[in-house]
């Protein structure tokens, strides 16, 4: 084995997905809240756009570059939805964020350098830094600070080491979004540190109580430091096509191109095309799929807290984070109690860093009547009760 493999684990998740399995097995409903893929179905158009594609049989042969439509309807979605002006020069595709992220320590750092990442993470951050034989030095989100990294606190032998620093909101998983003085805050430290940011922008259309999700670019000077992961997956319910961007400082998305013309021969074009149909396209059916998200996100939080659980609202993503009830010492017995006793799984939250344990995340993947069989359960089976 590789000895980068060495630092990765399946750990937790075999185990739910195994007593998940039993339960099932034994005939008990499961309500599986700890996935994190949309149930909502892909929009017709893009469906369509991608059958008709897929019926012209030069379309199978190696695409080999983005296709100039593509590329454009990107630099058009970002005017459009962002207020953002790019150039195409400043837009690549890549095949998902998640595969886009791993990579990305490759394209940026050499031995010896520093990532800096969030605690709590999404795994792949840490993954990308791995993978460029740089090492991740995580930075503390505490929810006394409303889950925003406090920069001062870094250590200047880090920051004069630092390549680049990972940020994402609406955050996964901790469910927090950032307001503006943060990201200015934020590109004047990197400007100050040499330092690039790395923004994950997966959830901008998945934001509640009456906010409007942006862009990192959206801020001046923001290209001038760093770019911006924009993924298809979560607000057009393409996760299984794999269609992400990196968006911002030119310097950087060549490096990426480079980097992927020895790998990879190009995205399948009928998938280029459906990404194109979801770029051009309506964007009312985004915003109506928001409401339900948020009718969800109410019927979880609201409904656990009328049941004696104090958990704060979701701000965004399609997840809510909570506090493990009083009584468990650690979120994986909290999980593995919470299943064995009523069916509902979620993850618990130090399969994101050490600074998610005492929570867990919920997917918000279930109607609000099946949600709703989901507080009942809870509280019929005494679990919130003191012991």
């Amino acid at each position: 084995m590789n000895q980068l493999l060495e630092n990765f684990q399946t750990g937790i998740f075999a185990a739910l997905n195994e007593k998940k399995e039993a339960l099932i097995a034994s005939g008990k409903k499961v309500y599986n809240l700890s996935v994190g893929t949309p149930d909502f179905k892909v929009f017709p158009h893009i469906q369509e756009a991608l059958i008709e594609a897929a019926k012209d049989p030069e379309n199978f042969h190696y695409s080999l570059r983005d296709l100039p439509e593509l590329t454009q309807a990107v630099k058009d979605y970002y005017q459009r939805r962002f207020q953002v002006e790019v150039d195409l020069e400043e837009i690549v595709a890549v095949n998902g964020s998640q595969e886009g992220v791993a990579h990305l320590g490759m394209v940026l750092c050499n031995p010896g350098d520093v990532v800096l990442l969030p605690n709590p993470g999404y795994p792949v951050f840490e993954v990308g830094a791995i993978f460029g034989h740089a090492t991740p030095y995580y930075y503390d989100l505490k929810e006394e600070n409303h889950f925003l990294p406090e920069l001062s606190s870094i250590p200047e032998e880090i920051l004069k080491k630092t390549r680049y620093m990972m940020v994402s909101y609406p955050y996964n998983p901790v469910c927090a979004v950032a307001p503006d003085s943060f990201y200015e805050e934020l590109i004047a430290f990197a400007k100050k540190n040499d330092i690039i940011i790395v923004h994950d922008n997966a959830y901008s259309d998945i934001i509640y109580d009456g906010k409007v999700g942006g862009s990192f670019l959206a801020y001046e000077g923001a290209k001038e430091v760093g770019v911006e992961f924009f993924s298809l997956s979560k607000s057009f319910n393409m996760t299984g096509a794999r269609v992400s961007f990196v968006v911002g400082k030119k310097e950087i998305v060549n490096d990426i191109k480079l980097l992927r013309s020895q790998y990879d021969f190009g995205m399948f074009l009928p998938i280029q095309k459906a990404a194109i149909a979801a770029l051009t396209g309506p964007l009312d059916g985004v915003k109506e799929q928001c409401k339900k998200y948020e009718e969800r996100r109410n019927a979880l939080c609201q409904g656990l807290r009328s049941i004696g659980w104090d958990m704060r609202d979701s701000q965004g993503t399609m997840f809510a984070w909570a506090k493990i009830p009083k009584g468990f010492s650690s979120s994986q017995e909290f999980c593995m109690k919470l299943m064995e006793e009523t069916g509902v799984i979620c993850t618990p939250g130090d399969a994101f860093g050490s600074m998610g344990e005492g929570y867990v995340r919920f997917a918000l993947v279930l109607p609000v009547e099946e949600i709703k069989e989901v507080i009942q359960v809870i509280d019929e089976s005494g679990l919130l009760k003191v012991r």
